[in-house]
This record gives C-alpha cells, sequence and structure tokens, in this order.
C-alpha cells in the first residue's frame, strides 16, 4: 500500500514496528497457541527479541512449528490482534500534519494488511508464509524480513515519499528493530527490551502510541 505519496508531505514519516508495538500481542504466538507450540515459539521470541538470537533462524525454527495450521487459523489469530492504545491518534495527527506512517513487521503479512488497511496506513511490509491447498508448509515464503530488511525499509519509503531521513522516526521494542532506530532520523523504544532502551534516542515506557505525537512536536 502506498497511499498519500504523491507530492512531498508537510510531516514526517513515522515507521513503526508491529508486535508489541502496533499490537500488543506478539502474532507468532497467536498461532502457536493453535499448533500447540506456544511454550518453545514464546521463548524463542523472548531470546530474539533480546538479541540473544539471529533473527532469520529464530524465524524459521518458530514457524517450522506452525506447519498444518489452515487459513481458518489464521483468520481466528487476526481477530485476537489488538491494537496498541493511540494508534488511532497517532495515524490521524501525523496525516493531518501531511506526513505518512508505514509498518514493518519480522511477522507476517497474512496478519497484518487487513488491520494496516483498517488504520490507515501507507506502507506495510512483512513476512509470508507459505500455504499449500489452504495449509501452512511451516517454511516462510521469500526473503525474510530481518532488521537490515526493516532499516531498508525504511529508507525505501523515506526516498518514495521524498521525506529526508533525518525527518523519519522509527518506534520499535526489539533487537531486530535496533538498525531501523539507528537509521531514523528519531529512534523510539516502545515498552522495549533493555537493550533497545540503551540504544535509542529516546523511550516511551507506557503503552500509548499517541505520545509519539508529543516527540513530533505535533502535541503538546
Amino acid at each position: 500500500m502506498s497511499g498519500r505519496t504523491t507530492g512531498r508531505p508537510r510531516g514526517p514519516l513515522v515507521v513503526l514496528d508491529a508486535d508489541s508495538t502496533l499490537i500488543r500481542e506478539e502474532a507468532i504466538e497467536l498461532l502457536a497457541e493453535a499448533a500447540g507450540s506456544l511454550p518453545l515459539v514464546a521463548e524463542v521470541t523472548e531470546r530474539a527479541m533480546r538479541g540473544e538470537l539471529d533473527f532469520a533462524a529464530s524465524l524459521r525454527e518458530r514457524v517450522a512449528t506452525l506447519a498444518g495450521l489452515s487459513e481458518s487459523d489464521l483468520a481466528h489469530a487476526r481477530t485476537r490482534m489488538t491494537p496498541t492504545p493511540g494508534i488511532h491518534e497517532l495515524v490521524a495527527g501525523v496525516h493531518a500534519a501531511g506526513g505518512l506512517v508505514g509498518v514493518v513487521s519480522g511477522g507476517f503479512h497474512e496478519l497484518l494488511d487487513p488491520l494496516a488497511d483498517s488504520l490507515g496506513l501507507d506502507f506495510c511490509r512483512a513476512n509470508r508464509l507459505e500455504v499449500r491447498d489452504g495449509v501452512l508448509t511451516g517454511r516462510v515464503d521469500g526473503a525474510i524480513v530481518d532488521a537490515e530488511a526493516k532499516a531498508l525499509a525504511l529508507e525505501e519509503w523515506a526516498g518514495a515519499a521524498s521525506v529526508p531521513v533525518r525527518f523519519t522516526v522509527a518506534v520499535g521494542d526489539g533487537a531486530n528493530d535496533l538498525r531501523m532506530l539507528a537509521r531514523a532520523g528519531l529512534g523510539v523504544a516502545f515498552c522495549a527490551k533493555p537493550v533497545v532502551r540503551e540504544q535509542a534516542d529516546v523511550a516511551i515506557t507506557t503503552p500509548d502510541l499517541s505520545q509519539v505525537l508529543a516527540l513530533l512536536g505535533l502535541r503538546g
């Protein structure tokens, strides 16, 4: 999706992580619960977000446990995803200033796309699950969206919208977001792991995305 990219926006580009940032849950854990692999997946996810594991390898390990799930399981997981408080205010405020909002995720398009559409986000990028005959194979389809891919998405979207990188803001909570936060004009740790709080420019410690507006000078 790429709405509102014609001409130069007056406002910034804000790029959000998805799991535990745009939404309160870790979406893969919603699928793992249905697959009966939640304890393993939750433990691997936590270690990956702390930066203790290679993200791509850990994602493949977790997705392998989802083999056999159906598209109806994906639909059920989507109903359990909870947008983080303040996201509607953030999107409305950035758009009112002529800016853009995107989400880039180590999660999955199959879960994220409908939510991104409903929120009016301008950009969305995530991994894709391989599905055959309506059933998950346990593999990722295509290149994995890892830490560097997140940073490149921010730069690509900024270029497409003619927004200088210094006017970009990245918001995330895990080690997989660190390169994106470092590449942005302002890196925001959002209810984040210690390693992210230590390296980000600023930290938000309450789950309210509307607080980003104050950092942008769009709310007193």
